[in-house]
């Protein structure tokens, strides 16, 4: 049989209660049944008939589960309230049979508690969006969550980041698939990045957690005035009025970092800002963030944020010299 005649990859897009509207859009629109692409795509639910979604949304579905047994890639989009209870039993066992005889299943966003209730996450790295990897975490704690990537590829099980990055995902497998030249060509269609540097943490309003408690604000509130200055333990714990040990022990309960970690966050944290919203060098940013040189700002940016401090401000600035 010729290439041209080849049987085309099936793709099902499976539709569960609550379903995000771009989640589901993502996938059925980078793999759509045309003649450029050599996919086929079906959007099934757990029965035929109507779904409720997300967002004021409904979904007409003409399949039901029995797509999964004629697909070649699940995707399964994100929907609200995940950690909440898991799918309908049915749809848990139709993605592990979907696996078994050789599918592979994707998940955006949310998706992945969907793939995490399968049990074919455990021991294996996994993300979601950011605001849910703590949520995650918690429910199926066999699953090695990362939460400082755009998206995650485990072979037969892929996991992605927010929304967005499924279109990141939806790239990666075509460029598995079929290479870069017919990827590049989808991402053009899309006016999307063929591959974006990076991973989801540079999205994260924060770098700096929310702490638990009001313990040490007053503390943490002078040290965000004085991230210029050199900050020690020492220092911060005299600002508290507690030893050293003692401060160090109850900062880690109430925020989940050691006060350094913390420093070095919120150092982060106003690098992030004024390269959104300045013409500062970086330099001079890092200078006035506290961490001294440019080399050091861009190794710590890369560490916890992924990406280098000129390719945040390409991504975010509004400043004089931004892309706003």
């Amino acid at each position: 049989m010729s290439p041209a005649r080849r049987k085309n990859h099936q793709v099902a897009v499976l539709v569960l209660e609550g379903a995000k509207p771009l989640d589901v859009g993502i996938p059925a629109q980078v793999f759509s049944n045309r003649p450029s692409m050599p996919y086929e795509v079906r959007v099934c639910g757990a029965a035929p008939g109507l779904v409720t979604g997300g967002d004021g949304l409904s979904y007409h579905v003409a399949e039901g589960l029995d797509a999964l047994e004629r697909a070649d890639t699940v995707f399964v989009p994100g929907y609200r309230t995940p950690a909440a209870a898991d799918p309908p039993a049915v749809v848990v066992d139709a993605l592990r049979a979907a696996h078994a005889r050789g599918a592979r299943l994707a998940a955006i966003s949310t998706g992945a508690f969907a793939l995490a209730a399968t049990g074919l996450l455990d021991g294996k790295r996994a993300t979601t969006h950011w605001h849910y990897t703590r949520a995650l975490r918690e429910r199926h704690p066999l699953v090695q969550v990362d939460e400082n990537v755009l998206f995650v590829d485990e072979g037969g099980v892929l996991t992605s980041a927010g929304a967005a990055s499924g279109i990141d995902l939806c790239l990666h497998l075509v460029r598995r698939d079929h290479g870069v030249g017919l990827s590049n060509h989808v991402a053009r269609r899309l006016v999307a990045a063929p591959y974006r540097s990076g991973g989801q943490a540079q999205y994260v309003p924060r770098s700096v957690p929310e702490p638990l408690g009001d313990l040490f604000a007053d503390t943490r509130e002078w040290a965000l005035e004085h991230l210029a200055e050199q900050l020690t333990l020492e220092a911060l714990a005299r600002n508290a009025r507690v030893s050293a040990r003692t401060f160090s022990r109850r900062f880690v309960q109430d925020t989940g970092y050691t006060p350094m970690q913390w420093v070095l966050r919120a150092r982060v944290d106003l690098a992030r800002e004024l390269l959104e919203r300045s013409d500062l060098s970086v330099e001079q940013i890092a200078h006035r963030v506290g961490l001294g040189t440019a080399a050091n700002l861009r190794l710590h940016f890369h560490r916890i944020l992924g990406t280098s401090p000129t390719e945040y401000r390409h991504t975010f600035s509004s400043g004089p010299g931004g892309d706003a």
